[in-house]
């Protein structure tokens, strides 16, 4: 919850991608962070999550923050495969493999990001480890500017565009 600021329930993407706000459901979202490679990618950590380090997380993030899962449509079903949070002016992403490199992580960030000029900010920063290429990839790609190591920015214009 960002201080002041009523979080939405949903933020509609397309027909087949929204955004959800978070609500504790760890059956599915533990499944994401059992990935050794995706917790490297997300944590630079070489073993799994628990439930409860898995709940501090969540409970970090969207007491302090925005936190979504990110619900996408396939074969007429909606399937949950993520999440996105808005956090101290920081994005944090994670889409679990099966459904990577099918821009659903790009979408959701181009949501993230326009709800946070939405609500005043001037930019918005991703810390992505360098050994991440795929990340840094689609960040760049997006318009995120390298401003140090393993941090890269979003400015936002007077018209809520990088």
């Amino acid at each position: 919850m960002i201080k002041g600021i009523a979080q939405p329930k949903e933020i509609i993407v397309d027909e087949r991608l929204s955004l959800v706000r978070y609500y504790p459901y760890y059956k599915r979202t533990l499944q994401w962070y059992q990935d050794p490679a995706l917790c490297k990618q997300v944590d630079n950590i070489d073993y799994p999550y628990d439930k409860e380090r898995l709940c501090r997380m969540y409970k970090y993030l969207s007491s302090r923050g925005e936190c979504y899962y990110i619900k996408y449509k396939e074969n007429g079903r909606f399937h949950l495969v993520g999440d996105i949070s808005l956090c101290d002016g920081k994005i944090a992403i994670v889409v679990c493999k099966e459904y990577q490199n099918r821009h659903i992580g790009r979408k959701a960030v181009a949501a993230i990001l326009s709800r946070a000029s939405d609500i005043g900010l001037k930019h918005v920063d991703a810390e992505i480890y360098d050994f991440n290429k795929q990340s840094i990839k689609m960040f760049t790609d997006i318009g995120f500017k390298k401003i140090d190591k393993e941090r890269y920015r979003y400015v936002f214009n007077g018209n809520g565009d990088s």
